[in-house]
């Protein structure tokens, strides 16, 4: 059930896109093999449904904004509001350490996120995945560590060919680029 909510929540935001829909296709179509592998990639993750999609769509806002790509950001505030997360939730992204509006392994998430996503990777990533661990299963934690880092795969291509927000989340609370983590 959880893959057809999410399929539907990507329905969704794709139908409010009001420009740029097809910039990213209209660079891949010129590569129909690394099209291919992006699509499959993208349906193993959607369908890949043992972790809490609000944590998966945490994960991926907080990927996005860190590494600042206007259209993950559309995308993944428009997702993020049909899983649950809330305004706060979205505003706070740059302060989760010290923001309320997580809870505990909402925060684990963000700071797992946060050290997959600066470069060079941190060096907290024992401790963190020993820390999520106490409370994810590891099919979890591997489903959440590969989305994250194809959030950043997909921030950086679409970055790299301009591919440009869509309005999906226009009219919503958005999340902002986070240059730094110090922010």
């Amino acid at each position: 059930m959880r893959a057809v909510t999410r399929i539907w929540h990507y329905i969704r935001a794709f139908a409010r896109a009001r420009r740029n829909r097809t910039d990213l296709a209209g660079w891949l179509v010129r590569r129909p093999w690394i099209l291919a592998a992006v699509g499959f990639y993208e349906t193993a993750l959607l369908l890949s449904n043992r972790l809490d999609p609000r944590l998966k769509e945490l994960a991926e806002l907080k990927a996005a904004s860190l590494v600042g790509c206007e259209f993950c950001l559309d995308i993944g505030s428009a997702l993020a509001h049909s899983s649950g997360l809330n305004e706060r939730q979205l505003t706070d992204l740059p302060r989760f350490r010290t923001s309320d509006a997580y809870t505990e392994q909402e925060r684990l998430v963000l700071a797992l996120t946060e050290a997959m996503t600066v470069t060079p990777a941190s060096l907290d990533l024992e401790e963190l995945r020993t820390q999520l661990l106490a409370t994810l299963s590891k099919a979890q934690f591997a489903e959440l560590a590969a989305a994250i880092a194809w959030e950043n795969q997909r921030a950086r291509v679409n970055q790299a060919l301009g591919v440009r927000p869509a309005g999906m989340a226009e009219g919503m609370t958005c999340a902002l680029p986070q240059r730094s983590a110090e922010q």
